[in-house]
């Protein structure tokens, strides 16, 4: 069996873990991790996720993808193969875990585990071990109207955070929570393209369709064609008629 590659730097005496790799996920009120900070500590090596179903593999999962994917390019519960529409950033953040039916109407309406005051944070804290350096991003979701869909703002910073010691105990006011990420020396972003080139540019990532691949590979269950999918998750489009 060949030994696995090694970049060969000369300023580290093991390079394996060189590269941006995932360190520890932390998600509070994600799903049906529910009001404790719940954890997953990889320390930069590769991890494997069992349990049974809806034991909250996929929620784990759609926590990494959340992080690093705009939403309008997120189908949650990818990874288990369900439909589309079964799961929503909503239905994270409120923790939905089951369906109650109206005897009278017949209609259901989703039961959750928390209310729409209620906060939800997902945290992932990288590490390159070849250059020393630490990324840490994060999501913040809490809902300005009850029926609507949640607000949320992004986060980056050059250190480890934790929810623990940097996202409680802030008040009921987010605003709070932002003035103190910022005064600890966080970005604080609005919307996702600052925060993804922001991150982007820490990681080295150059091509928005890297961001695109991880997303389709993470929870890939089948390949249809190969060729297609190198086509349009690979390959960049560029124009033909110069090189003809």
């Amino acid at each position: 069996m060949n030994e696995p590659l090694s970049l060969g730097l000369d300023f580290v005496a093991d390079d394996t873990l060189s590269g941006f790799r995932l360190q520890r996920l932390e998600v509070l009120n994600w799903g049906t991790f529910d009001r404790h900070v719940w954890t997953l500590q990889l320390d930069g090596r590769n991890g494997l996720l069992t349990g049974d179903i809806g034991s909250g593999k996929s929620t784990l999962v759609d926590a990494i993808t959340t992080l690093l994917v705009p939403a309008h390019r997120i189908a949650y519960n990818k990874a288990a193969g369900a439909d589309t529409r079964e799961r929503s950033l909503r239905s994270y953040v409120l923790g939905h875990y089951k369906s109650e039916r109206n005897e009278v109407t017949g209609a259901a309406r989703p039961i959750g585990l928390r209310e729409p005051g209620s906060y939800s944070v997902i945290l992932g804290v990288f590490h390159n071990a070849g250059y020393d350096q630490t990324v840490s991003l994060a999501q913040v979701f809490w809902f300005k109207e009850a029926q609507g869909q949640p607000a949320r703002f992004y986060l980056g910073a050059e250190h480890a955070l934790s929810i623990a010691a940097d996202f409680s105990g802030f008040g009921p006011d987010i605003t709070q929570l932002r003035k103190r990420l910022r005064g600890a020396g966080a970005e604080v972003f609005d919307s996702f393209p600052p925060y993804a080139a922001w991150f982007r540019r820490r990681f080295g990532i150059d091509n928005e369709q890297a961001l695109e691949l991880f997303h389709q590979t993470v929870s890939m269950k089948s390949v249809g064609n190969l060729t297609d999918f190198v086509r349009h998750h690979m390959l960049e489009p560029f124009e033909v008629g110069p090189r003809i």
